[in-house]
């Protein structure tokens, strides 16, 4: 299984960007996903998670009203659309994929990572 992410960039305070991770090698019917994020300097945390089914999710509460995670199993992919960005968000952002619980990616012990995309977010 393979996450391949994109959709980082440099944008300014109050901007916004949509996030995207591909999954191949195996369907994202089968994955609860997960969003996580590092700082420099600080630890990997989890911003936002969806289930399996698409209907539960949760979220960071830093980002909550301004991310919003979404799949779309028919094109493999799941989203992060950030709205009103704030230079606090800046990191190196990583999709994770789980095909057995989201109790692990809420544990932040996902089965599967993709690639980070750097996210900026300039004042």
């Amino acid at each position: 299984v393979q996450l391949q992410a994109s959709g980082g960039g440099l944008v300014q305070a109050g901007g916004s960007l949509r996030l995207s991770c591909v999954v191949s090698g195996s369907t994202l019917s089968n994955f609860h996903m997960g969003w996580f994020r590092q700082a420099p300097g600080k630890g990997r945390e989890l911003v936002a998670a969806i289930g399996r089914g698409g209907v539960a999710t949760g979220y960071l509460n830093s980002v909550k009203d301004r991310f919003t995670i979404s799949r779309d199993n028919a094109k493999d992919t799941v989203y992060l659309q950030m709205n009103n960005l704030e230079p606090a968000d800046t990191a190196i952002y990583y999709c994770a994929a789980d095909g057995d619980t989201v109790g692990m990616i809420f544990r932040g012990t996902p089965a599967y990572w993709g690639q980070g995309t750097q996210v900026t977010v300039s004042s």
